[in-house]
């Protein structure tokens, strides 16, 4: 770690800093810092929001550096009655979502944004008066244009939200996304509950398709925080685990692409072979989707030789069937056309709005945190992230199919790695002490893009804040561009491109 006069930089994911170490700036200083890093394509904008006092609201900033595996931090003060301040959002549009998450918790007005409405409708609002019912949508006045809503309820088995296209005709000229449906309090339980097994349950239930992935990052910042080194056998255990989350999802999303073009062969074949997956996740651990796997210092399950053998046997199975299944997919034209030029986000504009995960390496972005700021076994194990240009639901399918073979490829690896490597069998630790007046972040690649969380504790050790981001949070307004000048039947499609969590979203 490096503390210089602008900012604090963290060298390694998942480490953790003095609080008085990070400089604290004031906001001229603080919204020209944001632009002018953000400025550079190899940096994006990982975390920023705000931090609450008796006396003053904290902003804290956090930008990752791909090019060279760092952090930087830095954050400025505002009394409580200043509410008008300017938006760094107009020169860079990525925190264009971050400054209207601070908005909607803080009353704090950013002046000059140009999309300054609600984020979640969360409990903890400032203004109660904003609710769901009264979204101030988008609209735009022409006998020629028509209005077409969709959700929050849902034909299909997904959560809700709504949709609100402006058409001409069938051709979308713009899609405002409205979520906030659902609230658990998910950073607010983090604070109350002061449980260690709690927190991890809450982990492991921020987004139910991605337990393996946001316990992960729980863990690691715990682990950061408490001064706990683990294994490294367990560290391979929890990257194996984390890819047959990925595989499993991305074998999943491919069967629910293929339904949306009536490509049924596709979908039941993929169906069938992602329960091949998530049931040797549940033989490992008991549950099919990861619960219970990861935990600070140790595991319940720890990987043995039979566990081992039934993952190296899933990997054969994926590869053949999954392989055959995809050249079939990928080769057939009633397919190609609906995915081919569908959809379409530019490398433009996914850097305007910091995407990241799949839908940023298929605009030609190289991000994936496993490569970028690696994390346990990745540290020593170097992932070739899959890199597609053409931005649309194609290259969105591809890519599922092209990280698949690389997943079991590193599962295969790292089996074979810790076959060799020295193993002790830890458990859990939930009695151990964190830090105290300490900061300190763990950055995961899950299956959809990074997942970041965040934590501060107070003089005591306590977590005094707790921040998650799923990746979802950026990538909402990918969609939303996605869509523009397509026809809107080709929405469905289009959204299962992306599959972005709503839960995740809301929490």
């Amino acid at each position: 770690m490096k503390n210089n006069q602008e900012y604090f930089i963290i060298k390694n994911n998942s480490s953790s800093a003095d609080l008085e170490d990070i400089p604290v700036m004031d906001y001229v200083s603080f919204r020209e810092k944001i632009i002018s890093a953000l400025n550079e394509e190899n940096k994006h904008c990982i975390s920023y929001y705000s931090v609450p006092s008796e006396d003053y609201l904290r902003l804290i900033c956090c930008i990752a550096d791909d090019s060279d595996k760092s952090i930087e931090i830095f954050s400025c003060k505002s009394g409580k009655d200043i509410k008008l301040i300017e938006s760094a959002a107009s020169l860079s549009p990525q925190v264009h979502i971050f400054e209207r998450e601070i908005h909607e918790n803080t009353g704090i007005v950013f002046t000059g944004h140009p999309w300054l409405k609600p984020v979640r409708f969360s409990h903890s609002r400032a203004d109660k008066s904003k609710t769901v019912d009264g979204y101030p949508f988008y609209s735009i006045h022409s006998e020629e244009l028509h209005e077409v809503g969709v959700g929050p309820v849902h034909a299909g088995v997904i959560e809700p939200g709504h949709f609100r296209f402006i058409c001409n005709g069938e051709k979308v000229h713009h899609l405002e996304i409205q979520l906030g449906y659902q609230h658990r309090g998910v950073e607010e339980l983090f604070l109350s509950k002061q449980d260690a097994l709690q927190w991890c349950i809450l982990s492991e239930s921020i987004a139910g398709d991605t337990s393996v992935g946001h316990s992960l990052a729980h863990s690691q910042l715990i682990e950061s925080l408490s001064g706990m080194e683990v294994s490294e056998g367990l560290q391979i255990e929890r990257c194996i685990a984390l890819e047959l989350e990925r595989v499993a999802v991305h074998i999943g999303d491919t069967a629910a692409l293929c339904g949306d073009v009536a490509y049924q062969l596709g979908q039941v074949v993929c169906e069938a072979l992602r329960t091949v997956v998530i049931n040797t996740t549940q033989l490992w651990c008991g549950n099919r989707f990861g619960k219970g796997l990861i935990r600070p210092g140790g595991s319940n399950y720890p990987l043995n030789e039979e566990i081992a053998q039934a993952i190296y046997d899933t990997a054969g199975i994926v590869e053949e069937r999954f392989g055959e299944i995809a050249d079939c997919i990928y080769s057939t034209p009633s397919v190609l056309a609906r995915f081919d030029e569908i959809g379409i986000v530019t490398k433009k504009q996914a850097h305007a709005i910091g995407t990241v995960g799949p839908s940023a390496r298929t605009c030609g972005i190289e991000r994936d945190i496993r490569r970028s700021h690696p994390f346990q076994y990745f540290r020593n194990y170097i992932v070739d992230p899959v890199i597609l240009e053409s931005g649309d639901i194609l290259a969105r399918g591809m890519l599922r199919s092209l990280e698949v073979q690389g997943s079991i490829k590193i599962i295969r690896d790292l089996l074979k790695i810790w076959s060799e490597s020295k193993r002790n069998e830890e458990k859990p630790v939930y009695n151990y002490r964190l830090k105290p007046d300490s900061f300190s972040l763990a950055l995961v690649e899950g299956w959809r893009g990074e997942i970041c969380h965040s934590a501060m504790t107070d003089k005591n050790g306590k977590i005094s804040h707790y921040k998650v981001k799923d990746p979802s949070f950026h990538n909402w307004m990918a969609l939303a561009l996605a869509v523009r000048n397509q026809e809107i039947s080709d929405f469905p499609v289009c959204n299962k491109s992306f599959n972005l969590s709503y839960c995740g979203h809301d929490l």
